[in-house]
């Protein structure tokens, strides 16, 4: 039997390292392995490489190179953010505020914090998944201390208002957050102008190697230490330095920053094509997220009477790589909570089926999903009796 062709169309959940960025990465496992803390040549190669990689990351940020700390990842960065900020400046207030479709790394940091003694309000979306800046101000109080909001939401691939919601902080005396890990690559970002104080990165969405990241701290934040032990990272982030991971990070993102208008034209097309074509195929499907004002490579559709793991499967079958909203194959019978915040009910919610293009896709991949999944949804909506028994069989598009 021929192996089909396989179409990966889950870069937001992870995406291949280019092999511009492996060939930096490659000394640094075997030539220049020195400790950076040492004093001796191969270790002072190490030390230069971690710098230049600073300066790297600051200017695609606009920001110092002395406020970027390199971390494991976007979790690690966006715990580090939270509780350092939280337990730096508790004696100042005890209120968090941030948004109800958060990645579980920032909404499980602040559940953990609740149990600690903190306040969080979770902040409505409205049904396309953007913050409604009034809301914010509104949610406002003499003990709030953190406001956390993404960049980008890694599902429906929303953007969100930043340098606005980042002006009320600001106005407020209150430090800003934003988990930026979907972002980079895709939105032009300068922390300053948008008045970012604290953002998350992580490499491995943007073809960069898993297990390293960033956060950018802007000079004068007061923020607690997370991981405890040596003086690296300007005794802020203790452990000996991912050097070949933090030397990838850094060709990553300058290869992934240096055309971020042309890059989002061609795979904004792509989507658009692949969304046209879905809508027009299949009955009873509907865009979640912002038509507009959404990451360029992200589609999120839900497709009413069927399974978003059941499309996933079959899928796979036909070499097709995709993600759910639903939480299923996490092991939980809940829907996305995202889904949810955008108002879908719990069964349309279920059935959500998440494409995300990248660099290498094609318009041929579209096509061949354009071919598959219409086949796929038939076959499932014939297997599901809800679908037989509201009688919709013929119907168009909600």
């Amino acid at each position: 039997m021929e192996k089909k062709h396989t179409i990966y169309l889950d870069h937001a959940a992870t995406t291949p390292v280019k092999p511009a960025v492996m060939d930096v990465m490659r000394p640094y496992f075997t030539e220049h392995f020195g400790n950076p803390s040492s004093i001796y040549g191969i270790a002072r190669e190490s030390k230069k490489a971690i710098e230049a990689t600073r300066a790297q990351v600051a200017k695609v940020l606009g920001a110092a190179p002395d406020e970027i700390y390199f971390t494991s990842g976007g979790s690690e960065s966006d715990n580090w953010a939270i509780k350092g900020v939280a337990f730096a400046n508790r004696k100042k207030g005890n209120h968090i505020i941030t948004s109800a479709i958060e990645h579980h790394a920032v909404l499980h940091t602040c559940q953990y914090l609740e149990k600690e003694g903190f306040t969080v309000t979770y902040l409505p979306v409205d049904p396309s998944g953007l913050v409604d800046p009034q809301e914010l101000e509104k949610a406002v109080t003499d003990k709030t201390i953190l406001i956390s909001i993404m960049y980008a939401n890694n599902e429906i691939g929303t953007i969100e208002p930043i340098a606005e919601l980042g002006a009320i902080a600001r106005k407020h005396k209150i430090y800003f957050h934003t988990d930026a890990v979907q972002a980079i690559g895709n939105v032009p970002i300068d922390v300053k102008s948008q008045n970012i104080d604290l953002l998350s990165l992580s490499a491995h969405k943007f073809y960069g190697p898993k297990g390293c990241g960033a956060l950018y701290i802007r000079k004068g934040v007061k923020i607690d230490n997370l991981i405890h032990g040596g003086g690296q990272e300007n005794r802020r982030r203790a452990g000996t330095e991912n050097i070949a991971g933090i030397t990838g990070l850094g060709t990553a993102i300058e290869l992934a920053t240096a055309d971020i208008k042309g890059h989002n034209v061609r795979i904004a097309a792509l989507r658009d094509r692949l969304l046209k074509g879905i809508l027009e195929t299949i009955p009873y499907a509907r865009l979640n997220g912002h038509p507009l004002k959404r990451l360029p490579g992200n589609l999120n559709v839900s497709f009413e009477f069927i399974e978003g793991e059941s499309m996933l499967l079959w899928l796979d079958d036909e070499g097709i790589c995709g993600s759910t909203g639903s939480a299923c194959t996490s092991g939980s019978l809940e829907p996305s909570h995202v889904m949810l915040a955008i108002g879908l009910p719990p069964e349309v919610a279920h059935g959500s089926l998440r494409l995300t293009l990248g660099d290498a896709n094609t318009e041929q991949d579209v096509d061949r999903v354009l071919d598959v999944l219409p086949k796929v949804v038939a076959k499932l909506r014939e297997m599901s009796p809800l679908y037989h028994k509201t009688g919709k069989e013929g119907g168009c598009n909600v």
